[in-house]
């Protein structure tokens, strides 16, 4: 299998946004539970052969939401007030959910290991949500994410190949 390089991604989930796009718009007439499982399966097969480690874009260039639950785990791993927590790591965006200040993720270290990694938030948890269920309530975040992580890349390509809608 091969990943798609870094430094080509965004180029390429441009590129086949719009075929993406199309291939997603039928995949809403498909049974729930068959768009599940053959999501399910391509995502089990393509982090067979994916390390994250590698790559970390995800840290980089996004930023997950932080529920409250989230802000409390982590103000405590960290020893702070959830407020201070808040004040130091995150704002609110449009939608009026908490998101980081800035990317790349402050808990991002150089080798791409996160220090707070067994108390992450939910979001990073799930991330990249290819094995999410149901999917087709997030197709439109799997068509963002193609440009982000090479791995969803990798599992929309193989999706079109292995489940034609």
């Amino acid at each position: 299998m091969r990943m798609i390089d870094l430094k080509q991604l965004k180029g390429e989930a441009q590129k086949r946004k719009k075929e993406n796009k199309k291939y997603f718009e039928r995949l809403k007439s498909k049974k729930s539970h068959d768009v599940d499982e053959a999501f399910a399966e391509q995502h089990e097969h393509v982090f067979a052969h994916t390390d994250c480690l590698t790559c970390a874009n995800c840290c980089r260039g996004t930023g997950p939401l932080f529920t409250q639950r989230d802000i409390e785990r982590l103000a405590s791993r960290l020893k702070m007030k959830p407020g201070s927590f808040v004040e130091k790591y995150l704002r609110v965006d449009e939608d009026n959910d908490y998101v980081l200040q800035s990317v790349p993720c402050p808990f991002l270290g150089d080798d791409n290991y996160c220090s707070v990694y067994d108390d992450r938030p939910k979001a990073c948890r799930q991330y990249p949500h290819t094995d999410h269920s149901p999917m087709l309530q997030i197709l439109d975040i799997t068509l963002k994410n193609t440009a982000i992580c090479p791995a969803v890349y990798e599992v929309v390509e193989r999706m079109k190949k292995y489940f034609p809608a």
